[in-house]
């Protein structure tokens, strides 16, 4: 069976980042088509649809196109920048925004910052990161964000043989109500143990709606061989990120959304594979 080919916008030596986003088509029958449909408007409903379409800020291209050069950091493989990337949509944050976040889990304090101090010490410290990456780089500005395990690979089946435990939902609304104190932007983080991406997006899905919610998963859980997690390093495939891709993508356009930030774990090569095994 021919494997499938990831759709990758930026990709990092530790993490891989998508930036989910679409270009509009042009020409005739398009044309055509959108003054046939705008003829048919009411009044209320063109004010309605300019309303939307100024809720985010428009893309600077040649800001962007410069942007990239600068991030490519004088490669010289030809490789990067990137040729024909897409210009985003209204709203992206990448590559515009540097992003500084905390990660982990409010009941753990093993797996991170954000479940091992409490909110006031945990701002105060990840303030001082992002004040020092912008004062070190004015060109792009630094913002913070939480990246919260929200599904935790489990080193134990539960009653649904998964190994992996849902966090509950109050306890992502107390995330949510932490970022706001510095209206800073959230990830969703998944390890899906002996689950999936298909089974565990859409319980999400109400907060993955929300302009400033984003998503990371985690390949080193997802035991395709049924092993129990961490034991060995697992893996996702392409079938499986062109699924969150496509879920992500799908959300932005039927809710008029800014661009979603999707972010990858990689640390080995194995972790992201073509096919399943």
């Amino acid at each position: 069976m021919k494997a499938k080919t990831i759709k990758l916008a930026f990709s990092m030596l530790v993490v891989s980042i998508f930036l989910i986003s679409c270009t509009q088509s042009t020409g005739s029958a398009d044309n055509q088509t959108s003054s046939t449909k705008d003829s048919l408007t009411t009044p209320e409903e063109e004010t309605q649809i300019a309303a939307e379409k100024s809720l985010y800020p428009e893309i600077d291209s040649l800001k962007f196109r410069e942007l990239n050069q600068v991030l490519a950091n004088g490669d010289t493989t030809g490789k990067w920048p990137a040729v024909g990337v897409p210009i985003p949509l209204p709203g992206a944050i990448l590559p515009f925004k540097r992003i500084i976040a905390y990660y982990g889990n409010i009941y753990s304090k093993r797996m991170g910052a954000l479940g091992e101090y409490a909110p006031e010490e945990m701002w105060n410290r990840l303030d001082k990161e992002v004040k020092k990456w912008n004062e070190i780089d004015t060109l792009i500005e630094a913002i913070p964000a939480l990246h919260y395990i929200a599904v935790v690979a489990s080193d134990h089946p539960g009653k649904n043989g998964k190994y992996r435990n849902r966090m509950p939902f109050h306890q992502i609304d107390s995330v949510l109500t932490i970022a706001k104190m510095r209206d800073a932007i959230v990830f969703l983080d998944i390890q899906v143990g002996l689950g999936s991406l298909e089974e565990e997006l859409p319980e999400l899905e109400k907060y993955l709606k929300l302009p400033h919610v984003h998503l990371g998963i985690d390949p080193e859980f997802s035991m395709k061989d049924g092993s129990a997690p961490g034991k060995r390093i697992g893996s996702f495939n392409a079938a499986d990120i062109n699924y969150a891709t496509d879920y992500l993508a799908k959300l932005v356009q039927e809710h008029n959304l800014p661009p979603k930030v999707f972010i990858v774990h990689r640390f080995t090569q194995a972790m992201v594979r073509l096919s399943r095994y």
